[in-house]
């Protein structure tokens, strides 16, 4: 399968987490040069930058604060001159949710970080992608938008509007070439996951088996799904919402 993504220039959001890592890996297996962003591990993206240059690839690392609009557009001209014109966005980043029963109090700033200033970044790019006459946007998003759980009402509401603003972008956007998707993971086994309080192995366990394919979505699953939805293999998918549930949805 032809990608067309040989030094074509995307910039991976939250590339520090297991995600991320993992569409900044495979978007440069397929050709692309990438831009890493981080907001507070550095580390973690170094890693990704220094495994894609080692393998004879092109990245940089990027600090990106979704909740600082200042910065937005820096980032884009940082990107842009150490790399060049940026033609594919992969909206990742994200400030993990409070699974408390009361979150009400956090939803400005998850609207903030995660619907606001993901927008904001793609706005900034997209006279980019507009001149090339072709981009592509992944907005990631999660499957609790659709299958509402206890607690995370910020969240998951700052995701559906990402969602929304995504299809809308899809409808004006494509026009010029430019098509807009969102991918939308179940559980995902991440360490993360294993090792938090509220999930942990017991829950992996649980998930799985209520999954009609028997096993939870991993990073690398969605990494695949970004690369296609994010390559010249997608000619006509356009505001569209992938399920990287395994069918979970289709039981709960």
């Amino acid at each position: 399968m032809e990608t067309g993504l040989l030094n074509k220039v995307a910039l991976v959001t939250g590339a520090s987490g297991a995600i991320g890592r993992a569409a900044a890996l495979h978007l440069a297996a397929e050709g692309a040069s990438v831009a890493a962003s981080w907001h507070t591990n550095r580390d973690a993206v170094m890693d990704v930058v220094d495994a894609i240059t080692e393998a004879g690839g092109h990245a940089c690392a990027v600090q990106l604060d979704h909740g600082n609009l200042v910065t937005v557009q820096g980032v884009i001209e940082q990107i842009t001159e150490r790399l060049g014109p940026i033609s594919v966005l992969i909206a990742n980043a994200v400030q993990w949710p409070s699974f408390d029963a009361d979150e009400i109090g956090g939803l400005t700033t998850s609207l903030a970080v995660n619907t606001v200033g993901p927008a904001a970044l793609i706005d900034a790019a997209l006279p980019a992608m507009r001149a090339a006459g072709w981009g592509r946007i992944v907005a990631v998003s999660t499957d609790i938008v659709e299958q509402p759980m206890a607690g995370p009402l910020a969240y998951a509401t700052a995701k559906g509007a990402l969602e929304t603003a995504a299809r809308v972008l899809a409808v004006r956007e494509a026009r010029h070439g430019i098509l807009t998707n969102i991918v939308r993971p179940g559980f995902t086994l991440t360490d993360k996951a294993l090792n938090a309080p509220f999930l942990g192995p017991e829950a992996v366990a649980a998930e799985s088996e209520k999954t009609p394919t028997g096993r939870i979505c991993t990073p690398e699953d969605i990494a695949t799904a970004i690369t296609y939805l994010a390559s010249a293999a997608n000619g006509h998918i356009n505001g569209q919402t992938l399920s990287l549930a395994g069918g979970r949805e289709l039981v709960r």
